[in-house]
């Protein structure tokens, strides 16, 4: 699955400083509202709020912030604007295609606010399916490559060695995965697990049952085509679209069909 994390990576080279950390909040805490309005709202019973907890925890939502989401969802704290779930899609600079996921309880105001945000970057937002055909939607399992030290029991430590990728790949396999990805990042190396949607409890349960350090549980869309990006102009525009979006409050996930050189990106985010 070679360039299926591109877009991935790109955001994580310019992923944002605490100061956005409220707006990273509002996000995850939709998905929680959502997750729990759409099943019971408890956890263990419930994967699509397990996993948006689990963000939640990772991005250092407080536990009574994440407690008072669920019993919005649930509906304990009274009546509250319902949430729609929307997809936009459209075209940026040079023909690359954008797809957005919204969660909103006004969406003319966030068709208003993603059509100017292509207006002014080069791009024009199209209508529903105008791209989407170019993306499949996959479940992602990220994976820290270090795990405990082998023991059983009291007997695990603390310390850290790197993973045995074979015995790996043999759990990846058990639990449905259809294919990974070995990336690099800041932090160290992970993998990217992917498999079918209908999979993705199971892969990343058994990846936990198996103490992998499983640090993230997504569902991803995938561009089945990219578009190299060598004009700078566009690059420029291309990476303010996409932080422009992002900074909405309305958006869940952006996901583009670009691939850029890291040299023309960091010129770019200059």
């Amino acid at each position: 699955m070679a360039g299926h994390s591109k877009w991935a990576n790109i955001k994580r080279q310019k992923a944002r400083v605490d100061a956005v950390k409220g707006k990273i909040f509002t996000k995850i805490s939709r998905e929680i509202i959502v997750a729990a309005r759409s099943g019971v709202p408890d956890p263990a019973g419930n994967f699509q709020l397990r996993t948006a907890i689990d963000k939640a925890k990772a991005a250092g939502i407080p536990n009574d912030n994440i407690e008072r989401a669920i019993a919005k969802g649930s509906g304990k704290l009274g009546a509250d604007s319902a949430l729609e779930a929307i997809r936009y899609e459209g075209y940026g600079a040079g023909g690359v295609a954008v797809l957005i996921e919204a969660l909103t309880d006004n969406r003319n105001r966030t068709a208003a606010e993603i059509r100017v945000a292509f207006s002014k970057t080069g791009g024009n937002l199209g209508e529903t399916g105008c791209v989407g055909w170019m993306f499949v939607q996959k479940g992602v399992v990220e994976v820290s490559l270090t795990l405990p030290k082998a023991g059983r029991g009291r007997n695990r430590t603390s310390q850290e060695e790197p993973i045995d990728e074979e015995e790996f790949l043999e759990a990846c396999l058990e639990g449905g995965a259809e294919t990974y990805e070995l990336i690099d990042t800041d932090t160290g190396k992970i993998a990217e697990v992917f498999t079918t949607i209908d999979t993705l409890e199971t892969l990343s349960q058994t990846l936990r049952d198996q103490h992998y350090n499983v640090t993230q549980v997504e569902l991803r869309w995938i561009p089945q085509t990219t578009l190299e990006v060598s004009d700078p102009d566009h690059a420029r525009s291309l990476l303010r679209l996409m932080d422009t979006l992002e900074d909405l409050d309305d958006i869940q996930t952006v996901t583009a069909n670009f691939e850029m050189a890291d040299d023309l990106m960091a010129l770019s985010l200059v």
